[in-house]
């Protein structure tokens, strides 16, 4: 049981693993401690672990975890310093998402979502169940070309809460759907930093976790459908003034720079790989999405430029502190802790190891979800250090962002609280039954497939 947690708490720990070391890197050149040293070694982790359980931010716990690391290893400043140095500039040059992050941003406060949620409602005729799907697939989608589940929350809980009240299915549906786009979309922090620990381009992550993004956001629509027919939903209130105004042709056209950063998302990898050259890439589609912004909405070229800076805001500060709290985490690496949890995690049954470490990521992502990437840092290493495929990565990260789902702590969580107007409980109660029915499905697909 003692390997057995300790194996839990450093593969959560090795997500954070330094930008510029990769997990399969960490054994090369440092001595793996035995006998009192290799206690020794697993302690700042473990420290770490229990300030994020207990609510501590993310970088007082790094800060006292790497702390006591220098003391036991006798790690000098200069050194700490170097790796500072090294670890933040390694991670702001995660240069897709932050500009997918920035354009979707953008596209938010043009309106495009929420001119998309009364076309739909105006064509479906009453049958609010369909109105209830398609919010749960807007928030997968806005989620997965954002990347940041809590923003896309913040906009579109009020507007389903306005429309339809506050139904349990569907606020857990949108939470399903936000933690499987989030943890695989090709804008997310998430998504960079498993790029970075696996040496891998994040199209490849993206493109291999598409398939399970799609059939998570599939179940998650069908919970919201399920919920809204099974208690016989009805619209709660009328369109805005503003769009009661508009015309379904208005509405289509202020709806199209959303409409083209989706397929750009999407579709772009593979017309650029059919065409040899970057037709759709980052800086044809940036150009275009404001663009098209400035055309189709009533924002301005300026408005729209400044929407773009603005939207990137939230990644490139996300990012900065995740990595100074890799800082820590490499100071810890340089003692050689996460060489001893990788001789542990060798000896577990090789068949269970990806679903010990998805239901690892889960666990501690219920106490500290505000903190996705940290828990990350935590369990996505171990599993490079293991070699195990990016699929397993993939269902490790979604592991995790389901825990995080289930926290009072996460941002999409209040901020679903705050747009249905009920108690963070109440969303958590309400997610529990859905959240850990798609915990099993994940735990059965990385039996059966890997």
């Amino acid at each position: 049981m003692k390997r057995r947690w300790l194996v839990m708490l450093g593969s959560m720990l090795l997500y954070c693993a330094p930008a510029n070391v990769l997990a399969q890197e960490l054994t090369k050149d440092i001595p793996s401690p035995t006998g009192w040293g290799a206690l020794l070694a697993v302690i700042p982790i473990i420290v770490i672990l229990g300030l994020l359980f207990l609510k501590v931010d993310m970088l007082i716990s790094g800060f006292v975890g790497g702390v006591i690391a220098m003391i036991i290893g006798g790690i000098s400043i200069q050194r700490a310093n170097e790796l500072l140095l090294s670890s933040v500039p390694a991670m702001l040059s995660i240069t897709v998402p932050i500009i997918n992050s920035a354009i979707a941003t953008a596209v938010f406060k043009s309106g495009g979502y929420a001119s998309a949620l009364v076309l739909v409602r105006r064509g479906i005729r009453g049958r609010v169940e369909f109105f209830a799907a398609f919010i749960v697939l807007l928030m997968s989608v806005a989620t997965y070309m954002s990347g940041i589940g809590g923003g896309t929350a913040m906009v579109l809980a009020p507007l389903a809460f306005s429309a339809v009240g506050a139904i349990p299915e569907i606020i857990a549906a949108m939470c399903l759907a936000a933690a499987v786009a989030f943890t695989t979309s090709p804008a997310s922090l998430e998504s960079g930093i498993v790029s970075k620990l696996t040496d891998q381009p994040v199209g490849n992550y993206v493109d291999t976790m598409r398939l399970y993004w799609i059939l998570f956001t599939l179940l998650a629509v069908a919970i919201a459908f399920y919920g809204a027919k099974k208690r016989g939903t009805v619209f709660q209130s009328d369109e805005s003034e503003e769009h009661a105004q508009m015309t379904n042709q208005q509405l289509w056209i202020q709806t199209a720079p959303a409409i083209f950063l989706l397929f750009a998302v999407i579709a772009g990898p593979i017309i650029n790989k059919a065409m040899g050259a970057p037709i759709l890439g980052p800086l044809v589609y940036l150009v275009v999405t404001i663009a098209l912004i400035a055309i189709c909405t009533k924002f301005t070229f300026k408005e729209s430029s400044n929407a773009l800076i603005e939207g990137s805001q939230y990644i490139l500060t996300r990012l900065f502190q995740v990595g100074i709290f890799i800082t820590f985490i490499n100071v810890i690496s340089e003692i050689g802790a996460f060489n001893v949890i990788v001789s542990l995690a060798e000896k577990a049954p090789v068949d269970f190891i990806v679903p010990a470490l998805v239901l690892a990521g889960f666990a501690i992502g219920v106490p500290a979800g505000a903190y996705v990437a940290t828990i990350l840092a935590l369990v996505v290493p171990i599993g490079v250090s293991l070699n195990l495929p990016l699929l397993a990565i993939g269902f490790i990260t979604m592991g995790v962002g389901l825990g995080s789902q289930m926290s009072f702590v996460n941002i999409t969580m209040q901020a679903q609280a705050s747009g249905f107007q009920i108690d963070i409980l109440e969303v958590v109660k309400g997610n529990a039954k859905w959240i850990l029915s798609a915990l099993i499905c994940l735990v059965v697909l990385s039996i059966v497939l890997l």
